[in-house]
């Protein structure tokens, strides 16, 4: 992650802090004081609306590109109500196993190509956001909408027995960090006095440099992953 990206991630996370602080001293106290925290978790669908510039490097053939699988994990979220009207969010979930395919050619050389998985990586990504829910606090559905800032770093990254042979040999992967802004659109129904169900539609804007080396020779990318989510969870606040 380079400098330029750590300092974004810093002043959007403190700007976003600096308005929660701000938004629960001005705002009138939240009728049940005892509820203000609250845990949930459920399911997250992932779909990746990725592009990324063909491959560059020592003998590689014109068009060649890659294409991500969507994936699905676990939710976990942390929040925090700040007044009748706003929670701070701190969403995550367990890092997915994410596969990408070869696009373009369909061999090369003599190597399958298209089509094919290449490489896989896990992600992490905590997404922070100030979410403004509407309605009254006791009505059983609360639409809502959030503003705030994703961080995605990339582990265990792998070559697939394919991608090293496409590659033409073992072939160590690297994938810079992403700082990007993210949004969600949802819906809260109140099963229980302490317990609700969710449903929303969430973005990211989240890129990132690939890098593959083979035995010294360097190829790149720049790749465009443009996730979105649909987040089913259930919720109890305490």
């Amino acid at each position: 992650m380079n400098r330029n990206s750590l300092r974004s991630l810093e002043t959007a996370a403190a700007a976003l802090l600096v308005l929660a602080a701000s938004l629960s001293m001005a705002s009138p106290a939240v009728a049940d004081s005892s509820a203000n925290n609250e845990l949930r978790l459920g399911a997250y669908l992932v779909f990746y609306n990725a592009s990324a510039d063909d491959l560059s490097g020592p003998f590689v053939p014109p068009g060649v590109n890659l294409k991500v699988q969507d994936v699905q994990t676990l939710y976990a979220a942390y929040i925090r109500r700040l007044s009748p009207h706003f929670v701070m969010e701190l969403a995550f979930g367990w890092p997915p196993l994410t596969k990408t395919e070869g696009k373009g050619p369909a061999t090369l050389g003599s190597v399958p190509y298209n089509g094919v998985v290449i490489s896989s990586a896990r992600w992490v990504s905590p997404t922070l956001l100030l979410n403004y829910e509407f309605g009254e606090p006791n009505a059983r559905l609360r639409p809502y909408i959030g503003l705030g800032v994703n961080y995605t770093t990339f582990i265990d990254r792998q070559s697939t027995a394919a991608g090293n042979a496409a590659s033409g040999g073992p072939t160590r992967l690297s994938l810079s960090a992403s700082v990007g802004p993210a949004a969600t659109l949802g819906m809260s129904y109140r099963i229980a006095p302490n317990w609700h169900a969710y449903a929303s539609f969430a973005y990211a804007q989240i890129e990132s440099d690939l890098t593959a080396n083979t035995a010294g020779e360097i190829r790149r990318t720049h790749v465009n992953f443009r996730p979105t989510s649909i987040i089913l969870s259930v919720g109890y606040s305490f």
